[in-house]
């Protein structure tokens, strides 16, 4: 049924983030990644100028992905530890499926911040699709999203990273957290 609000209503209550590390195997195939990402497309833009990219990270990429963090985190960090190398990998290993979006802003009348809004937006739909499709996923961003090193293996100089999405099946339930409070978040204007 088109528009069945009563399924979609469902699936954006019961939409949740599951932990990277937890993902198990199957993940997302690269037909169901291509879906994910159009679905991902499909969001609010201002002006029709698509300011934001995905790019998939291959599985037999994940290690050079792994050194491309292992070389900026030294960089940024002369004495970094082996653990924080290591957790470099760990990072870069995680999930079945990594898609890296990036915020690609156009010279454009429509304000930056609205071009960045969408990007977030764009991630956002691509979480809701991978659970539509029996995904979980995750948003992440940490010192790897703010790297000029990272983010020029992946863009340019004008674009940056929105965050890592890690995709795959749950490996064990996922945890409920905390949500804030409606009278916190939503209020009436009373002018």
């Amino acid at each position: 049924m088109f528009n069945d609000r009563s399924s979609l209503l469902s699936h954006l209550r019961t939409r949740r983030s599951g932990k990277p590390r937890d993902m198990v195997a199957p993940g997302p195939t690269d037909d169901e990644l291509d879906a994910m990402i159009a679905i991902a497309a499909r969001t609010p833009d201002h002006g029709k100028l698509a300011p934001w990219r995905f790019v998939v990270v291959p599985g037999d990429r994940r290690a050079a992905f792994g050194a491309l963090l292992r070389t900026a985190f030294t960089a940024e960090n002369p004495q970094a530890t082996t653990a924080q190398l290591e957790a470099c990998d760990r990072f870069a290993a995680e999930g079945e499926a990594l898609v890296v979006v990036l915020s690609s802003p156009v010279d454009s009348h429509i304000p930056r911040w609205e071009q960045e809004l969408s990007a977030g937006a764009a991630t956002m739909n691509l979480l809701h699709a991978a659970h539509a499709m029996g995904y979980v996923g995750s948003w992440l961003t940490g010192w790897a999203a703010f790297s000029d090193t990272v983010r020029d293996a992946f863009g340019g100089p004008t674009e940056r990273i929105a965050g890592f999405v890690f995709l795959g099946s749950p490996g064990r339930p996922l945890d409920e957290r905390p949500r804030p409070e409606l009278a916190r978040v939503g209020t009436r204007w009373v002018g």
